[in-house]
């Protein structure tokens, strides 16, 4: 005996809503809100025979208010912008940029040297340059001639 099962376009839709909502979130746009009430930080992960660089944009932003660890492959940068005390006695008509905690794990696709991570910042963007392992690295390989 085969089960009917009604057809709902309104599930359909919900269904497209979350992705394009995913679309945006994993997009081009700087600074999402995030679901605990923090910000996506944007950031760019590039690779060269060497390394991988990791650059995030963490404008106004100092060093001491950043963390960067990595564990098992993956490599995690956190901090929190704060709105400054003056800010909050203001009457604001418009508050666009973004306040609060951010977090973002990046799973880094080989072998690393986690003791070697290099962090440089600058301009209001965090570089960070994780050399790969040498079992990774591409090698030329000589015939020897007989």
């Amino acid at each position: 005996m085969t089960t009917l099962t009604r057809w709902d376009p309104f599930q359909e839709a919900m269904t497209l809503r979350e992705a394009v909502n995913r679309l945006f979130e994993e997009s081009f746009v700087p600074a999402l809100p995030a679901r605990d009430g923090g910000f996506v930080a944007a950031l760019d992960l590039s690779e060269t025979p060497e390394a991988y660089i990791v650059e995030m944009a963490v404008p106004g932003m100092k060093a001491e208010d950043l963390n960067v660890t990595i564990e098992n492959g993956v490599l995690t940068i956190s901090g929190e912008v704060k709105q400054s005390e003056e800010a909050k006695e203001r009457n604001y008509h418009r508050i666009e940029r973004r306040y609060g905690r951010f977090s973002r794990n990046i799973t880094l696709p080989a072998t690393v040297r986690g003791d070697a991570i290099e962090a440089h910042l600058e301009h209001g963007v965090l570089t960070l340059r994780v050399p790969k392992a040498e079992e990774v690295k591409p090698r030329k390989i000589t015939i020897n001639v007989g």
